[in-house]
């Protein structure tokens, strides 16, 4: 089979969940040996140097990427106001995407085009018009639901205001453009059956993010009575979060567990984190390794107030066997059993307890990272995922 994946953003190297998820499928998709070509946006906030990639890479992916000035500007920003058009989408069109797209469609056959947002939705009227192939939304999330999170969070009146209008805005643009696609598969139950409830009258399966196995790390040494958190602070659900954990929990963290120290490691780190002066809370920043990072700690904590999909970095720290402590929301989507492969914590107190037991208690927390391990080796093996979504594809295929 020909896929054509189309990522908004470089899904190599794998510097943080979505490119995780992205990178997981086209790996997949390979070892399925199907043909995976790879077109992707680069920006200024995630950036691509094509010269600096393993050509191994390059080799099996023949990736090409496009600039996209994704800065938010003022005048345009203003007119998807007044015209009620999604800000979020209109960013993403971009002219040279649509020459580099024609000129590929011009020169190869595809039996699937893989759209890995729906900020791609503005090119399928092209794919239509220059190819026969089927085209499918590979959806790592719903993003309305993010934004919609995000604004009901916020407390400043003009700007929970303007969240909350870019949030409608794209719900519209979704509900409106989520039939062009030929198939939709999101990352979870939950959003697929969101899909179905909003209009979508096609194929709609939840097909899970495949995970590689990870290979274990033996010279890194478990420093004990450590929590720690590990994701990129330019997403917002991750600094909400964050931001929320340390003026709302920490306290009682602390206070249950007086020996406790907490680790944040990512990407872009906003000033008000690495300004921080409270004892015993370390701020990283970015990580080389974040399977070494996570080894080197004992208890992952996910703070998420918002956000939609799955938290890939969850099912990364599983697999090494990490027992995670995460809100209701952050777990969303995964297949798990609160108690016995992860710890759902939605409040200050339930924190401080769960975080208290699992360091009082190491047989505890290790028998639930243990079986955190099982379950992504079972349910979320990158090749099994693939096998499930090359079905699909066959099946729309062959109609």
């Amino acid at each position: 089979m020909r896929i054509l994946q189309i990522c908004y953003k470089p899904p190599f190297p794998a510097t943080d969940g979505g490119a995780m998820g992205m990178n997981s499928l086209t790996d997949g998709l390979i070892n399925m040996g199907h043909k995976v070509k790879v077109l992707s946006f680069h920006s200024k906030k995630h950036p691509c140097k094509v010269e600096a990639l393993p050509q191994e890479y390059k080799d099996k992916t023949d990736f090409e990427t496009v600039f996209v000035d994704l800065d938010i500007k003022p005048l345009p920003a203003l007119v998807a106001w007044l015209t009620g058009e999604s800000y979020h989408v209109k960013r993403f069109i971009s002219q040279d995407m649509k020459i580099k797209l024609a000129e590929i469609l011009k020169k190869e056959e595809f039996d699937v085009i893989q759209m890995e947002s729906i900020f791609l939705t503005p090119y399928v009227p092209l794919c239509r018009k220059l190819s026969k192939a089927k085209i499918v939304l590979r959806s790592p999330n719903v993003e309305n639901k993010i934004w919609k999170r995000t604004y009901k969070a916020t407390k400043n009146p003009l700007k929970r205001y303007y969240l909350k209008h870019l949030a409608l805005t794209l719900e519209y643009y979704e509900r409106e453009n989520i039939n062009l696609y030929d198939a939709i598969f999101p990352v979870t139950e939950v959003d697929a059956e969101y899909f179905v409830a909003n209009g979508y009258r096609k194929l709609c399966k939840a097909v899970a993010v495949g995970m590689s196995s990870t290979e274990t790390v033996h010279d890194v040494l478990e420093e004990e009575n450590t929590i720690f958190h590990i994701g990129s602070m330019n997403w917002f659900p991750n600094e909400q979060g964050i931001r929320w954990f340390l003026n709302s929990c920490w306290d009682a963290v602390k206070a249950a567990s007086p020996q406790v120290k907490a680790y944040f490691a990512g990407r872009n780190m906003p000033d008000w984190l690495l300004a921080n002066d409270r004892k015993d809370v370390f701020i990283v920043g970015e990580v080389d390794d974040s399977v070494r990072f996570m080894t080197s700690k004992q208890i992952m904590v996910v703070p998420l107030l918002s956000g939609s999909g799955i938290r890939i970095k969850i099912i990364e720290a599983m697999s090494i066997g990490k027992t995670v402590i995460a809100t209701t929301i952050a777990a969303e989507g995964l297949m798990y059993e609160n108690g016995k492969n992860i710890i759902i914590a939605d409040t200050p107190e339930e924190f401080a307890i769960a975080v208290k037991r699992c360091l009082d208690e190491p047989y505890y927390a290790k028998q639930i990272g243990n079986q955190a391990a099982e379950l992504i080796a079972s349910k979320y093996n990158v090749n099994n995922i693939a096998g499930e979504i090359t079905s699909y594809y066959k099946e729309l295929l062959e109609k």
